[in-house]
C-alpha cells in the first residue's frame, strides 16, 4: 500500500528524513515527487488490485539506493564514460516518477560530462546525490511496509 503525495493526504514539512542527517527534517513527499506522475501511475492499475505503483515505487527505491552509491564511486574513480551512463540512466527513471529536479540534475551532469571530466563537476554531482538521497526519502516516506 501507498501513500498518495499531493492535495490527498498531506504530510507535514517537517517530517524527519530516514537514513538522514541527525536532526535534519525531510522535504515532504510533494515537495520532491510530482503527485501528478504518481496519479499517473495509479492511472494504470486505479484500483490498486494488480500493486503497479507500489511495485514501481520499489524498484525505483531498489535501483536509486545502488545508482547513488554507484555515482559516488565513478566520481570517486573520475570515470566519465560510468557517471555518465548512470545520470542518464537515473534522468529517465527519476522523470518517470516524478523526481522532476533530480532528472534535470542528471541531464545537467550528462550534458557537462561531454566536455569535462568528473572531478571539474564536484558541485554538481554533489547536488545530484543530495537531491537523490531526499528524493530516496520521499518514496521511503510514500510506501507504506
Amino acid at each position: 500500500m501507498i501513500r498518495l503525495p499531493g492535495p490527498r493526504r498531506p504530510r507535514s514539512a517537517a517530517a524527519p528524513a530516514s537514513g538522514g542527517a541527525p536532526g535534519a527534517a525531510a522535504a515532504p513527499p510533494a515537495a520532491v515527487l510530482d503527485p501528478r506522475a504518481i496519479e499517473r501511475l495509479h492511472e494504470l492499475d486505479p484500483t490498486g488490485s494488480q500493486g503497479v505503483v507500489e511495485r514501481v515505487l520499489r524498484a525505483y527505491q531498489n535501483a536509486l539506493a545502488r545508482q547513488i552509491d554507484e555515482i559516488d564511486a565513478a566520481r570517486g574513480a573520475d570515470d566519465s564514460e560510468r557517471l555518465s551512463r548512470l545520470a542518464h540512466t537515473l534522468k529517465s527513471s527519476s522523470a518517470s516518477v516524478g523526481a522532476v529536479r533530480l532528472s534535470q540534475l542528471c541531464a545537467g551532469v550528462e550534458r557537462a560530462l561531454r566536455t569535462q571530466p568528473p572531478a571539474a563537476l564536484g558541485a554538481e554531482v554533489e547536488a545530484l546525490i543530495h537531491e537523490a538521497r531526499q528524493v530516496a526519502a520521499a518514496v521511503r516516506a510514500i510506501l507504506v511496509v
